[in-house]
């Protein structure tokens, strides 16, 4: 069904509001400049380093957020609801808050870093803490992808393996995991996404150290202040970047409806 012609007019309004502002910044770039800019030790680092941690991150969120979940959308126990809510928190805290929940839990004086301080380990002010942070921001993003493939799921093909005497860990692995596989690909995408665009939570639990901490987003704040090409170099760096992890995300679920 053809849609009303007049949802072009705040449609249109919609597009402008994101693409000018990231016009104005392709436009402030300076072309004879970019790629010393962005070949800089400082730059490489900073990217280098993003990339590590936000597939670390992006791993442990796979591993740990695959079977909560299926958990959260096949649960049926009391407080389910209250469990789903604490897990998608962090999708509207501010990142400054969520850093300051992991450095009062893990900082060295925190409920649980003092402990492993204790032990050897310190995990605050570490590329560690960079994982740790980029993970609590971008863990819900792939649950509620994932939590959503699961519950369009038809069981159909889950009961009819049980019948054919499969057992509970050989139809998630043959028959479950398969089937959502485009959901858990979709949230791992956008998982490494927000990973790799985590600013605040990063800053405040893992600090800015160059070449441990420091990542691009980081990297970019701190050029803003000294040099405001190298900034904004950087800056069409993390666009591009973001536009072809969408762009990818949004093919694969097209073709996915289709």
């Amino acid at each position: 069904m053809t849609p009303p012609r007049w949802l072009w007019v705040p449609a249109a309004g919609a597009v402008l509001v994101v693409v000018i502002p990231l016009l104005g910044l392709i436009s402030s770039v300076d072309a004879a400049q970019l790629w010393p800019l962005l070949t800089s030790p400082a730059s490489v680092t900073a990217l280098l380093l993003s990339l590590r941690t936000a597939a670390a991150a992006t791993a442990l969120c796979v591993l740990l957020g695959t079977p909560l979940a299926i958990l959260l959308a096949r649960g049926r126990w009391f407080g389910l609801s209250v469990l789903r809510a604490l897990v998608l928190v962090p999708l509207v805290l501010p990142p400054v808050v969520g850093g300051l929940a992991l450095l009062t839990t893990f900082g060295r004086r925190g409920l649980l870093g003092e402990h492993l301080v204790a032990a050897g380990l310190s995990i605050s002010y570490s590329t560690t803490a960079v994982v740790l942070a980029q993970t609590f921001v971008a863990l819900p993003f792939l649950v509620l992808a994932l939590e959503g493939s699961v519950r369009g799921l038809d069981r159909h093909h889950e009961e009819t393996a049980a019948t054919l005497g499969a057992g509970p860990w050989r139809r998630l692995t043959r028959v479950t995991l398969p089937l959502v596989a485009p959901g858990l690909l979709s949230g791992g995408v956008l998982a490494f996404a927000r990973a790799l665009g985590e600013f605040g939570a990063t800053l405040t639990f893992a600090g800015s150290a160059q070449g441990r901490t420091r990542t691009l987003p980081l990297e970019i704040y701190l050029q803003r202040e000294s040099d405001q090409d190298a900034a904004i170099a950087l800056s069409l760096v993390l666009v591009v970047l973001a536009t072809l992890i969408v762009g990818t995300v949004y093919a694969r679920t097209t073709r996915s409806t289709r």
